[in-house]
């Protein structure tokens, strides 16, 4: 039921946006997603270090 749900969405998109409206999307996304990792991964590097100095 899953992957019938995935298909019938990727069909629907594909009908509905350009494809330059596609690939915008995807690339927004994993904009937004490259950002959201790289903020975490800083933030996670400076607890490590400042747990560290106090220690």
């Amino acid at each position: 039921m899953r992957k019938l749900t995935l298909y019938s969405m990727t069909i629907f998109t594909l009908l509905t946006l350009t494809s330059c409206e596609a690939i915008e999307t995807i690339f927004k996304a994993g904009m937004w997603w490259g950002i959201i990792l790289v903020v975490a991964v800083v933030v996670i590097l400076f607890l490590i270090f400042s747990r560290g100095k106090n220690s």
